[in-house]
């Protein structure tokens, strides 16, 4: 049977740099092959996200709140959504039911469907501590849910650490004092938009869980990679800078058809025109450059197909930069967005 899998690029401006020229919202195109479409174009998109039980249900997270394709990314509408102008940057199904969500808001908001993402309601704001104040409001950048416990789940932050809940999302607790522990290691220091050289350890970009070690979450930010096995109480340094030369974490993610397998988007920094694609098929043990092409721009995330491990997208910050494979990594292409286009946030396929 033919693959009918598209691939979704989100594309939004750049923090202090409104005036740059391009187009921003969501670019679509086949898996097989073909043209890109530029699908939704009237807000900035910072995450695009296939729904893992139906693929033609695709949500982008924009400048606008949440909006929804129900024909595989064809055409968008903007959901119910409680919020004008609200940035959303993440989202995530529960596992014991498909119609129930969670999406992930700036500045820190959690969202609740339970309808599949056509109607969404705002939750309690969490009460989680502000460690440093930027430039931004801080980001909810992704969310993990424990499979074994799917009460749990965490989410990572940006410039503002992690927080967990037990309760499905409903509250949640501040998890990031041990990130601040750690900022104390001289190496661990960075301070670039906030007034503490702990920013650089509350830089959280994403986290992931794998289902073989359900009680180990692991972040990705801008210090490298962590790992927690007490519930976020304490976290411990993957040291992820023995296997690669760059180790600014900008995506970490579970492969969902291959045991024990991540995936780690690794660059200098933030705004950078280096970075690989890393894989551990250890659990994080070890790592090895998966990627064979050159990015000029930090890259920013990965597309993981849901069934078919062979496809792995990557997108990098600058000049609308899409590199995949669909051989396992053994040979790579480049298909780059058409034309001018801000800023890559988000890839994502199915």
């Amino acid at each position: 049977m033919a693959d009918t899998s598209n691939i979704y690029v989100g594309v939004a401006g750049y923090f202090g740099k409104p005036d740059n020229p391009g187009r921003v919202g969501v670019f679509q195109r086949a898996a097989r092959g073909g043209e890109w479409k530029h699908v939704l174009g009237s807000v900035q998109a910072f995450t695009v996200f296939v729904h893992p039980g139906d693929s033609t249900k695709v949500f982008a997270g924009t400048s606008d709140g949440i909006w929804i394709s129900t024909d595989a990314g064809a055409s968008f509408k903007r959901a119910d959504f409680p919020d004008a102008n609200k940035e959303v940057w993440s989202f995530m199904v529960d596992s014991r039911d498909p119609a129930k969500m969670l999406a992930g808001a700036s500045p820190i908001d959690v969202y609740r469907s339970e309808d599949g993402g056509q109607s969404w309601r705002k939750l309690a704001t969490p009460g989680v501590r502000e460690y440093c104040k930027g430039p931004f409001s801080s980001r909810v950048m992704r969310f993990a849910q424990n499979p074994k416990k799917p009460d749990e789940i965490y989410a990572a932050l940006e410039i503002n650490g992690v927080m967990r809940s037990t309760d499905g999302g409903e509250t949640w607790s501040d998890c990031s004092a041990g990130l601040v522990k750690l900022a104390e290691r001289e190496h661990l220091k960075s301070k670039i938009v906030s007034d503490t050289t702990a920013e650089g350890m509350l830089d959280g970009h994403a986290v992931t869980i794998n289902p073989a070690d359900p009680e180990s979450p692991i972040l990705a930010l801008r210090m490298g990679l962590f790992r927690s096995t007490d519930h976020g109480k304490t976290w411990e340094d993957m040291e992820v800078g023995r296997f690669s030369p760059t180790t600014y974490g900008r995506d970490i993610k579970v492969s969902a058809a291959e045991p024990n397998t991540l995936y780690a988007a690794l660059s200098v920094a933030a705004s950078s025109h280096d970075g690989g694609l890393y894989r551990s098929q250890d659990n994080g043990q070890s790592w090895k450059r998966f990627d064979k092409v050159q990015v000029h721009g930090t890259i920013m995330s990965i597309g993981l197909h849901p069934r078919d491990p062979k496809q792995v997208y990557i997108g990098a910050r600058y000049d609308g930069e899409v590199f995949g494979t669909q051989d396992g990594g053994a040979t790579w292409q480049a298909i780059p967005l058409p034309g001018d286009v801000q800023h890559i946030y988000s890839v994502a396929c199915g």
